[in-house]
């Protein structure tokens, strides 16, 4: 069994949980769960997991605190619950690692040496029980494995990434998948709850309020790091609301999205047309009144 410790954040992910804690087959010594105080069966859940867990020498830790931001959240998971193993790795509850990744984790990471601190995984996105390959989707390059206590989520809004303190990465070649059990109705509502965040973001990156550890040498993936220079000098100084319409142009058509059937044509026209037109008119109504878009609690799940 390796020596990693995995971090999962949950708010009502009772569907979800237990997949994902699955998925590593024997892999990681401990799970520590960060509880935003779900209402469904999550708890219940994780201690029926636990006495599982038992029987392989492995163990979850069930812990609750208050939600602030997903940043925080996660510091917290790192900093408070004693983990006192080599490795350290952030999960989303709706995330599962395949089995060539669990091997790969195994195999590969106790050979890791300084100063290689931080590992980099390879995401693949599912919607609607299909593989989003195309559209610029695939694969997302995330730094999501490090040696305990040299890594850090950047305190951001919307978008945070691990950053590490020192040292090296290197990427491993298999995939974790993203493939939440929820319906239309959730991903749209939580989409609707980031549009806030992205706005918010996006208020405070214009003022200089936000951390710029990941622009500023700041050691995660390259692509995370290149997708935030676009972001912010490219796509947000194009016109509000035309910038909506070329970005999912781009997606559906430049990048093959049409490739990924109806599932993908849904999507592409969801994720980068709606979403990012939302966010547009969310600006568009803070600078008509004034206003600065205002921070939000947790998902209601």
């Amino acid at each position: 069994m390796t020596d990693l410790t995995v971090v999962i954040l949950t708010k009502n992910e009772e569907k979800n949980l237990r997949k994902c804690v699955e998925s590593f087959r024997g892999v990681a010594k401990r799970f520590v769960i960060v509880d935003s105080f779900s209402t469904d069966g999550t708890k219940k859940l994780c201690e029926k997991l636990n006495n599982e867990l038992n029987e392989i020498g492995s163990r979850l830790d069930f812990y609750q605190n208050k939600w602030v931001s997903y940043a925080d959240q996660l510091n917290w998971g790192l900093e408070k619950t004693n983990i006192t193993t080599v490795w350290s790795m952030r999960m989303d509850a709706d995330e599962e690692i395949m089995e060539d990744l669990a091997k790969e984790i195994q195999e590969k990471l106790p050979k890791v040496k300084s100063p290689v601190n931080g590992i980099i995984l390879r995401r693949r996105v599912y919607f609607m029980g299909r593989w989003i390959k195309h559209g610029g989707r695939y694969p997302e390059l995330l730094l999501r494995i490090f040696r305990t206590g040299m890594a850090t989520c950047e305190m951001k809004v919307m978008d945070e990434h691990m950053i590490l303190a020192e040292g090296t990465t290197v990427e491993f070649k298999h995939d974790l998948i993203d493939n939440n059990q929820k319906d239309l109705e959730w991903w749209t509502s939580k989409h609707n709850w980031y549009s806030n965040r992205e706005v918010l973001d996006h208020q405070m990156t214009l003022k200089n309020e936000m951390d710029k550890s990941l622009e500023q040498d700041g050691t995660s993936s390259g692509q995370a790091k290149m997708k935030r220079m676009v972001k912010n000098g490219g796509y947000y100084r194009l016109p509000k609301f035309f910038r909506a319409h070329l970005y999912f142009f781009y997606r559906y058509y430049i990048k093959l999205g049409f490739l990924d059937g109806p599932e993908g044509k849904i999507f592409h026209f969801l994720q980068a047309y709606w979403y990012r037109f939302l966010v547009d008119a969310k600006i568009y109504e803070c600078e008509k009144k004034g206003i600065k878009m205002k921070p939000q609690g947790d998902l209601k799940a």
